[in-house]
């Protein structure tokens, strides 16, 4: 417990307030990236995105030319969040896996957040049964993404680029 008595003022939440409470703080932050991709409009390059939130341009890219590992991933969320599922899909296939993951913990952390059912402990305890498996596919999701993502740039010798 820390000094102000935060660990004590949980333990006398009930676990219905408990649920309520992180429900939200997970729901709304997720719900916001949602609302913010929907109002954002998707760079045609495929990157570059994110700059119209006032964010410079990729460190990693503009300093060797290759994607970082999560390049083209607001300009998925952007498209999905517009129902442009293939244009998605073609611009970083993982970003829809984290989209779809995103848009999973808005949806239960504000129903959480509005009517506790224990959903977010069901979610957490099959998350960490299944921890390992998780794991990998989050590994080698990001790896083929940025595989991928460096092959449309044309990093691999691909004579033909893609247009997402």
């Amino acid at each position: 417990m820390n000094r102000w008595g935060a660990g004590l003022a949980w333990a006398r939440l009930g676990v219905v307030a408990r649920d309520r409470l992180i429900g939200i703080v997970l729901g709304v932050p997720a719900s916001a990236v949602l609302v913010i991709a929907r109002r954002l409009e998707a760079d045609s390059s495929g990157v570059g995105t994110h700059t119209q939130l006032g964010l410079g341009a990729c460190s990693i890219l503009s300093a060797t030319g290759w994607p970082c590992p999560m390049c083209g991933m607001t300009t998925t969320f952007t498209h999905l969040a517009h129902g442009a599922v293939g244009s998605a899909i073609t611009t970083q296939p993982f970003g829809v896996v984290l989209f779809a993951a995103t848009a999973l913990l808005a949806g239960v952390g504000l129903a959480e957040g509005f009517w506790p059912a224990g959903r977010l402990r069901r979610l957490a305890a099959w998350a960490q049964r299944h921890e390992l498996p998780l794991a990998l596919l989050a590994l080698v999701g990001m790896a083929f993404g940025w595989a991928y993502k460096a092959w449309l740039m044309g990093k691999f010798g691909a004579s033909a680029v893609l247009a997402p």
